[in-house]
């Protein structure tokens, strides 16, 4: 939900912040008060158009920061992944538009910028905004499929479209791969059997690249060898004064002196361990020179040993485990296209199965929504009567794809069509020319699909839900029509946070959180302030000034009062 908002510099409004909350917030105040420029400049937070024209005059810049969070899985996490930016709080999503007078702007989402585009997606996300329609996202198909799906409760006949579905594109890309032209196949067949040959001629073995290096490095050194391990053993062995002889004597003489003092023979045993080893490291070193020997023939067969795994690391993997690897890979492809016409054949066969399926599954859920739209238009005109629009007609047309075609939602494409007025054709929703209009039309289809999902008990998505924002809702209304108004805007409040604008009182007693807008002047400048109404003295106050205007009477004031208490009952 929309958590708060920050301007700066923006049209008449000078430095503001605004905490909302969950449930129905409402915005008031006198016309011309400025209400509807914080819902523009939410818009511009959420990618809007826009020009340097709405910076503040005398300001050189201008900026809009707004806060989303949520407590539960938040609705931004896959965007934030798909777009490569860094989560920050997990619970929190920060937008923030800087305008320049030059005209330059600059979009940051968890300070890190990111393009307009970018936004205007993420926006999908978290708003649903009503008087500006470019933010419509209800006007897409999709949405309007989705909506009937809600509507409807077709979850688990779409969840087996969407598995077939998925499985048919899965063969008609393998079969795609199959259905190469004969000559590439053919093309494709020689190079991994070539490929095949020279790794299995090469006979490698794991490890043997580094094996085969230590030979060499032995054979290539080998007089230096020589010299270090002989000399090494004249000084343990053979010279005059080597080390086994000096110890060899120094045990002697710890012998001769234990005839005086015992204490000494602890000694003695370290003395004889260490002339042992001395011994055993002779002995080896010994041996280890009469085995080495020149072998030139040995050195040129490991050089052309190594020279060939290199040769084939450069063209198959940088060690020989990943070329004995890829020689597996090989054998498999070279398997399947020898085998081709084969699997092309099974493949053709549960394609056929899995897009009859498919088929049957789409239009049982086609028919399942047919139904469901008949009784959803009726059940939104019934709704659109109570808010005013009893002469609005609505459709739901389908168009269904032809055979062997379709989408992971199956084979409709849903439009709502309605007419406002008696003797008008039915069109797209997006083609009614009153935003007051669009904002009721779609209250009261939200309202009818909130109903249905609440009937088949289905669980609230109120947390991480969209945000809904009405600027035109009460566009040539009132009284009771009024009042229903509030009743449905209330209503969807439990499912999910509202922000509305709004002259009527009728609706403004409805809110949950209640916020004044005032324009005044200061030091020869106009401001714009928002004031949360506290208790119910204040509300009533401005309840009773949407009545009746400045002219506020006790009996206003009482039944201001009385509306506020029979809203919250």
């Amino acid at each position: 939900m929309l958590r708060e908002i920050h301007i700066q510099n923006y049209a008449v409004i000078d430095n503001l912040s605004v905490e909302f909350g969950p449930g129905l917030n409402l915005l008031s105040g006198e016309t011309g008060s400025g209400k509807s420029i914080l819902v523009d400049a939410l818009g511009l937070a959420l990618g809007g158009r826009t020009s340097a024209e709405v910076i503040r005059t005398g300001e050189d810049r201008a900026s809009v920061t707004a806060v989303f969070s949520a407590e539960e899985k938040a609705p931004w996490v896959t965007w934030l992944e798909d777009y490569g930016v860094a989560p920050g709080d997990e619970e929190e999503l920060i937008l923030r538009r800087e305008l320049q007078a030059g005209g330059k702007s600059r979009m940051l989402v968890n300070d890190q910028p990111v393009t307009l585009a970018a936004v205007r997606v993420l926006a999908r996300r978290l708003v649903e905004m009503h008087g500006q329609n470019e933010h419509v996202s209800l006007f897409a198909r999709e949405a309007q499929l989705s909506l009937l799906d809600q509507f409807g409760g077709t979850s688990s006949e779409l969840e087996s479209v969407r598995a077939l579905h998925g499985r048919r594109r899965e063969l008609d890309q393998e079969l795609d791969g199959l259905s190469h032209n004969e000559q590439e196949r053919l093309r494709t067949l020689d190079l991994l059997a070539f490929q095949v040959r020279e790794l299995e001629q090469a006979r490698l073995e794991p490890g043997e690249d580094a094996h085969l290096e230590q030979e060499r490095k032995v054979l290539s050194n080998l007089e230096k060898i020589r010299a270090a391990a002989g000399s090494a053993f004249a000084e343990l062995y053979e010279d005059e004064g080597a080390a086994i002889s000096r110890v060899a004597a120094a045990a002697r003489q710890l012998e001769e002196l234990r005839r005086y003092d015992g204490g000494v023979a602890t000694q003695i045993d370290p003395l004889v361990a260490a002339r042992a080893t001395l011994e055993d490291v002779a002995a080896f070193l010994r041996d280890y020179v009469g085995k080495l020997e020149a072998n030139p023939a040995r050195l040129d067969e490991i050089e052309d040993r190594l020279a060939l795994i290199d040769r084939l690391k450069r063209k198959y993997g940088s060690s020989v485990e990943e070329i004995l690897a890829y020689a597996d890979e090989v054998r498999q492809k070279l398997a399947n296209l020898e085998h081709a016409d084969e699997r092309r054949e099974a493949v053709r066969k549960e394609l056929a199965k899995i897009s009859g399926e498919y088929r049957r599954a789409a239009e049982a859920l086609s028919e399942k929504r047919r139904e469901a739209a008949r009784r959803m238009a009726k059940l939104v005109r019934d709704e659109l009567a109570q808010l005013g629009m009893e002469k609005t007609r609505i459709e739901l047309h389908f168009e269904i794809a032809t055979e062997g075609q379709g989408g992971a939602s199956g084979i409709d494409e849903v439009e709502f069509r309605v007419s406002p007025n008696v003797g008008e054709e039915l069109r797209a929703m997006e083609k009614i020319a009153s935003g007051g209009e669009i904002s009721r039309l779609m209250l009261a289809i939200k309202t009818v699909v909130g109903q249905a999902r609440v009937t088949r008990g289905a669980r609230s998505t109120r947390q991480g839900d969209i945000t809904f924002i009405f600027d035109e809702v009460d566009a040539g209304i009132g009284g009771r029509v009024a009042e229903s108004v509030g009743q449905r805007l209330k209503r969807l409040a439990r499912e999910t946070q509202v922000l509305c604008v709004t002259h009527l009182a009728q609706i403004a007693c409805f809110a949950d959180r209640h916020y004044y807008v005032e324009k005044s002047a200061r030091a020869n400048r106009t401001v714009t302030t928002i004031k949360p109404l506290a208790g119910e003295k204040e509300r009533a106050e401005e309840l009773a000034r949407m009545l009746s205007g400045s002219q506020i009477t006790d009996a206003i004031l009482k039944h201001a009062a009385t509306m506020l208490r029979q809203a919250a009952g």
